[in-house]
Order: C-alpha cells, then structure tokens, then sequence
C-alpha cells in the first residue's frame, strides 16, 4: 500500500431487518417497472391502431407498402387543445420516468428519497390528468382501436403510485 492510498474498511449499521430489507427491493422494482412502462408507453407506445397506421402521444406513424413514415397528430381530425395534451402527456411520461429512476437509485442506495417520491407521485399525478384528457378528446378515427401504449400508461400510473407510496412508508434508514 503506497503513502497516497487510504485504508477503508467496511462498517456494519447494525443488523438489518429482513422485511425493510424485502419492502426496499420491491419498492426498487415497482419503480424501474413504472419508469419502464411510462418511458414505452410515451415513447414507442401505440395508443390506438387502424391496420398499419399507429397513433400515440408523440405522433402518429403511417406504414403503407412496408415504408413507414412519422407524422404529426393533425390529420386525425382532433382540436388542437387534444394535440397539446398529446405533447403534455409525452412530456409528463418522460418525467415521471426520471423522477421513479430518482426514487429507485435513492432507495438502492439506502436511502428514503421523500422529495423524489413527493415530486414522483406530483409528475405522474400531471401526467395522468394529460393522459386522461388526452384519451377523453381523441376524436375517433373509424376502426381505430385502443393499444399496448394505452395500457402501458395506465400500468405506470398504477405501478409508479405504488413505488412513490412504498418509498414514503420505508422505515428511516439507520445512522452509524
């Protein structure tokens, strides 16, 4: 060992209790699951399909004789407050993605993030109003029908509350 290295020995907090240890995994879990789920949900998520035309937050994709082409939402006849909402809910899901991998990264660590699970369950709480006034004023395009990013929204909704609750009834963790 050289004169400029330090010496670092691990320290014990004490002994650990198996549930707070059990909770804090599965509060680690809820967490990436729910970011996962918002990060597709928003970003390659369909929410409603007609045969190969795909409809999401973001954008629609056209797929006509195997060439796809991205487009914006104008074409599917919806006010341009429904747009808007589109953007916001796009916007929301990538934040809350960011906040949930906050309270994971926090809780793997030891720690109980209560900011990041306060400003978690704030932007999923934006996101969901956005989300929901999103689907409330789709206008309807005939045999369009709802898809995987529908779904996936609503399983980080669920999921990413969860997380964010969990997070904020962990024991304090134990100081040396």
């Amino acid at each position: 060992m050289s004169a400029c290295q330090f010496a670092v020995a691990p320290t014990c907090l004490g002994a650990q209790n198996a549930r707070a240890l059990n909770r804090r995994w599965l509060v680690i879990l809820l967490a990436l699951a729910a970011a996962t789920a918002f990060a597709i949900s928003v970003w390659a998520g369909k929410w409603w399909s007609i045969g190969e035309v795909e409809i999401g937050p973001f954008g629609s994709k056209q797929c006509f004789g195997g060439e796809c082409k991205p487009t914006n939402l104008g074409w599917v006849g919806g006010t341009e407050r429904w747009m808007r909402m589109g953007m916001a809910t796009w916007a929301g899901g990538l934040i809350a993605m960011f906040v949930l991998m906050i309270v994971a990264g926090g809780v793997a660590a030891r720690r109980r993030p209560v900011l990041a699970a306060r400003t978690a369950l704030v932007a999923i709480g934006t996101a969901l109003i956005a989300g929901l006034l999103f689907i409330v004023q789709y206008p309807g395009v005939d045999g369009s029908v709802a898809d995987r990013g529908l779904f996936l929204f609503v399983g980080a909704v669920v999921l990413g509350v969860s997380a964010a609750i969990g997070c904020l009834t962990l024991p304090k963790p134990a100081t040396a």
